[in-house]
């Protein structure tokens, strides 16, 4: 993540992820929710917040998941079941469940069948937010084969050239394995920035960058400024002149796969909920699996020894920055924002959680 969307070192305060796991799966079962299905949904935020993942761990996600549940839009005690089921392609009902608590089974699903035919898929729709892209895309990296994710986000998004918000924020995830290298774990949305990124710079009092957003009838905003109240998400890219067509049509692309491929619509004509997309590749089906991640290996470190470009330090793949923050945050604790921490406390307090988080 860019430095301005970071709490400042000064103001962090330091939480081990064992305590905060703890309080967040003590939430969870306090809305509603299976013990099973909380520790899976906490799995998910604590991955994100020790990942270096801030726009969809603990600190924007749990005020929403809690307002979700207490207006009844995300089903505590949802029943999944398994709607298509035809060789190498797959497709569940989600029953309005937290995508955090139910896609992880759907991932490991798409590995399994991937195992007998190669290339799987499984689709999913009538869910929820199901956070980071890359947590699923990891865990087809922890099954020796490519990952794969997409989610149809919210639809904040308008077309490059557009005034109207026509396309979702729609994440896409890309986990790749190698041997002694981290693995290459690519995670961005089609919008030019997360938006969830905007909430952390509300939070820091941070300014948007040229091209991020447009204003209230399509005008890309190109200068700094501060979190305008009515705006729009731009394409990734920003500008039809820097490439904003080449996110405008990957967003496209994932509301096809997540939507209208299930019957559901795209866009604002979605029906039944977010939709899913989990795919995996089995390595072993179409090379030697040691010949691919000594190569992915090779690559790897070629990117990482690279020259680096005038007043740059290094240069660095998809991956590194988020092993290099789980290195750091798995010592040193995750740092969060006095608000948030601020803000469990008068959670856990509503909901008597009980919780060992710093005051």
């Amino acid at each position: 993540m860019l430095e301005r969307f970071k709490v400042p070192e000064e103001l962090a305060v330091r939480i081990d992820q064992g305590v905060m796991r703890t309080a967040v799966e003590g939430i969870f079962e306090a809305l509603g929710m299976s013990g099973s299905a909380s520790k899976a949904a906490a799995d998910v935020l604590i991955y994100s917040d020790v990942r270096g993942i801030d726009s969809h761990g603990v600190s924007n996600m749990m005020r929403a998941y809690v307002a979700g549940f207490r207006a009844e839009q995300i089903n505590p005690s949802p029943k999944l079941s398994r709607t298509v089921d035809h060789v190498a392609a797959i497709s569940y009902d989600c029953d309005r469940g937290l995508g955090l608590a139910q896609s992880r089974e759907m991932m490991e699903v798409a590995c399994d069948r991937a195992r007998e035919t190669g290339v799987a898929v499984v689709t999913a729709y009538n869910g929820r937010h199901y956070g980071p892209s890359a947590y699923y895309a990891h865990i087809g990296v922890d099954n020796d084969m490519v990952g794969i994710s997409m989610t149809a986000g919210g639809v904040l998004v308008t077309p490059t050239f557009g005034a109207e918000r026509l396309l979702g924020l729609n994440p896409l995830g890309v986990g790749v394995p190698s041997d002694k290298e981290p693995p290459f774990i690519f995670d961005a949305s089609m919008s030019s920035v997360a938006g969830n990124k905007i909430e952390l710079l509300k939070r820091v009092g941070g300014k948007v960058l040229p091209g991020w957003i447009s204003d209230s009838d399509g005008t890309p905003v190109m200068t700094e400024t501060q979190v305008p109240r009515d705006f729009m998400m731009l394409p990734l890219g920003g500008t039809r002149e820097i490439g904003s067509h080449k996110g405008f049509g990957l967003a496209m692309m994932i509301e096809v796969l997540c939507g209208i491929l299930v019957g559901t619509g795209g866009g604002p004509f979605r029906r039944k909920g977010s939709g899913h997309y989990f795919m995996a590749y089995d390595i072993s089906k179409f090379t030697d699996l040691n010949t691919f991640k000594s190569d992915m290996d090779e690559y790897l470190r070629a990117i990482l020894d690279c020259r680096p470009a005038l007043g740059e330090d290094r240069v660095i793949y998809p991956g590194i920055p988020e092993h290099e923050a789980e290195i750091d945050r798995m010592a040193n604790g995750i740092p969060y924002h006095p608000e948030v921490v601020e803000w469990f406390h008068k959670i856990t307090k509503e909901l008597e959680v009980e919780h060992d988080l710093p005051l």
